[in-house]
C-alpha cells in the first residue's frame, strides 16, 4: 500500500511540469533541427535515469519498512554424506541342481514301484523295478559253469606249480576261468539295470509311469525327484557389469507370489560372455530352510554393483538443466534468524541413480542446506522463506543401506 502512495506522488510530481514539457517537446519534434532533436533526446534521457534510481530507491526503502511483504516459500533439506549402495534390478528363475525326471536303462515291462509322491528317499534306495526278462536265469547258469572254470583253473594251477602237467593246459585254465568271470559280471551289470535307484536324497515329487507299463531305456519318465535344499537361481546379467558383478557381492532377493525377501550372495559369476545377447551367467545361491522356495519360481534380484561410502544424495525431482545441458539446483545462503535467506544456483555433476534418489558427485558439499520445495520457481540470487517443519531438513535417505 505504502508503496502506491510513493509511485502515485512521484506520478504528480511528474505531471505538474507535463505541460511544459510536452509543449517543449512538441516545438523541438516539429522544428526538424538536428542538433536540438538529439539534445533533448539526451536530456529525456537522464531524466528516465534518474526516475529509475528514484525508484529503486523507494523500493528499497519499501522493502526496508514492509513487514508483510511476498517472498517465496519453500522447504530445504541439508546434504550428509553417507552409505551409498547401488543396486543392479534383474529378473531370474529358481532352480536347482537336484531336479530330475528319472528314465531307466533298461528296456522291459514295470514290475514294481516302491515310492509313493511326496516320500522322501535316500541316495541309492530302490525306487522301482523293471522285468529283466530272464536275465536272472542266464546269470544262474553263467555261475554255474563259471564255478567249474574256476574249480578246473586251481586244480591246474596246484598242478602247474608241482610241474606236472604242460604250460599250454595251465594257461587254457586260467583264461576259461577270467572269460566266464568276466561274463557273469557282465551280465550283472545287465540286471543291475533294472533297478531303479534315486541319484541323490530327495522327495519324491511325481511318480509319471504307473506299474505294469512297457518302458524304453533313456526316454520314458518314470519319477520326478527334487531335492530343495540346494536351491539356486541363474540369471544373465549385461556385460557392461563384469567388473562389478564379481563372486561376494551381496544380493537382496525378493520373492513376489510368496512375500518373502532374503538377503545372500553371489557364488558365482561367469567368466564368458554369451556373443549372442552380450550377456554373462550369475548364480546366487537361496537359503531354503523352510522349503517354501521351489524351482522355476520368479524372483527379482537386487545385486549390490556399486558402493560410495561418502555419498551425497538429493531428489531427482529437485534437479533442472540449463541450455548448456548442465544440471543445477538452489542452496540458500546468508540465512538469517526469520529464515530468510539469498537462493544461490550451484552447477552440480551426478553420479549413479537409485529410486527416486541420485548421487550429487561435485558441486555440493556436506552440510549444504539444499531447495526441495520451490526449487523449480525460485531465480539465482531471489529472497526466500525456508518454512522447514520438524524433521523435513534431514538428509536424504539412503532406503539401500
Amino acid at each position: 500500500m505504502k508503496n502506491i502512495h510513493l509511485l502515485f506522488i512521484l506520478a504528480v510530481l511528474i505531471s505538474s511540469c507535463g505541460d511544459k514539457e510536452a509543449k517543449s517537446f512538441e516545438k523541438v519534434l516539429a522544428s526538424d533541427n538536428l542538433s536540438e532533436l538529439k539534445e533533448k533526446r539526451n536530456e529525456i534521457d537522464a531524466k528516465q535515469q534518474q526516475l529509475n534510481e528514484q525508484i529503486s530507491l523507494l523500493n528499497e526503502k519499501i522493502a526496508q519498512l514492509d513487514t508483510v511483504r511476498k517472498v517465496p516459500l519453500i522447504t530445504t533439506i541439508k546434504a550428509k554424506q553417507e552409505v551409498f549402495n547401488h543396486q543392479l534390478e534383474i529378473q531370474g528363475n529358481v532352480t536347482t541342481k537336484n531336479l530330475l525326471v528319472i528314465t531307466p536303462e533298461f528296456n522291459g515291462i514295470l514290475t514294481n514301484v516302491y515310492v509313493k509322491e511326496g516320500e522322501k528317499v535316500r541316495q541309492g534306495q530302490l525306487l522301482a523295478k523293471i522285468d529283466d526278462g530272464g536275465l536272472s536265469q542266464q546269470l544262474a547258469q553263467l555261475e554255474i559253469q563259471a564255478n567249474l572254470a574256476k574249480t578246473t583253473f586251481e586244480r591246474q594251477k596246484r598242478l602247474w606249480d608241482q610241474n606236472i602237467g604242460s604250460e599250454i593246459q595251465y594257461l587254457q585254465a586260467k583264461s576259461t576261468y577270467e572269460s566266464q568271470a568276466e561274463a557273469v559280471n557282465q551280465l550283472k551289470q545287465q540286471i543291475a539295470k533294472t533297478n531303479v535307484t534315486a541319484p541323490f536324497s530327495g522327495t519324491i515329487d511325481d511318480v509319471i509311469t504307473e506299474q505294469g507299463s512297457v518302458v524304453a531305456a533313456g526316454q520314458t519318465p518314470l519319477i520326478r525327484l527334487v531335492n530343495l535344499e540346494d536351491m539356486y537361481i541363474e540369471t544373465d546379467v549385461p556385460e557392461s557389469y563384469i567388473t562389478n558383478v564379481t563372486k561376494g557381492k551381496n544380493v537382496i532377493v525378493e520373492f513376489p507370489v510368496l512375500g518373502k525377501t532374503i538377503e545372500t550372495k553371489v557364488r558365482q559369476a561367469g567368466d564368458v560372455i554369451n556373443p549372442a545377447n552380450r550377456t554373462f551367467k550369475v548364480e546366487v545361491g537361496i537359503p531354503n530352510e523352510d522349503k517354501t522356495i521351489k524351482p522355476n519360481l520368479t524372483a527379482r534380484l537386487k545385486i549390490n554393483d556399486y558402493t560410495n561410502p561418502e555419498a551425497i544424495l538429493i531428489p531427482q525431482s529437485i534437479i533442472s538443466e540449463n541450455a548448456e545441458g548442465e544440471q543445477y539446483v538452489y542452496v540458500v545462503t546468508n540465512k538469517n534468524s526469520n529464515g530468510e535467506a539469498d537462493a544461490k544456483r550451484i552447477i552440480i555433476k551426478t553420479g549413479r541413480t537409485q529410486g527416486d534418489v541420485i548421487e550429487v558427485l561435485e558441486g555440493i558439499d556436506d552440510g549444504a542446506e539444499i531447495i526441495k520445495e520451490g526449487a523449480r520457481s525460485v531465480k539465482d540470487g531471489q529472497i526466500v522463506k525456508v518454512i522447514n517443519l520438524p524433521n523435513q531438513d534431514e538428509p536424504t535417505d539412503n532406503s539401500n543401506d
